[in-house]
């Protein structure tokens, strides 16, 4: 059974870290494009603006977020860093072949998402 599943999500302070992983069964992750998105409530689901193709490159606005590939355990990490209370969401990952479609929200596995919540 192809799936993703996200793990790492909580609680955590402003000005914290927390660190997301995206784990595959099924299918071989460094052979897919990865995005993680994040789905705040009464919001849209937006692009955490991350992405990495196969190449292992990634592709990011936000400083304070890092995107690595974990071959070996088959997992995509997200680390975040100085996290603020606007960054609390539901936070997903997303695999295709194809960078295109990753890249605006139409890949084809995503994970069933995980809580992070930025808060004193």
């Amino acid at each position: 059974q192809l799936q993703l599943v996200e793990s790492g999500g909580g609680l955590v302070q402003p000005g914290g870290s927390l660190r997301l992983s995206c784990a595959a069964s099924g299918l071989t992750l460094k052979d897919y494009a990865i995005g993680w998105f994040r789905q705040a409530p009464g919001k849209e689901r937006e692009r955490v603006p991350l992405i990495t193709n196969g190449d292992g490159n990634t592709f990011s606005r936000e400083s304070r977020f890092t995107m690595t590939r974990d071959n070996a355990k088959n997992t995509v990490d997200l680390q975040m860093n100085s996290l603020k209370p606007e960054d609390t969401a539901v936070y997903y990952c997303s695999a295709d072949q194809s960078l295109d479609l990753v890249a605006v929200g139409q890949g084809l596995y995503w994970g069933q998402g995980i809580q992070v919540t930025v808060s004193s």
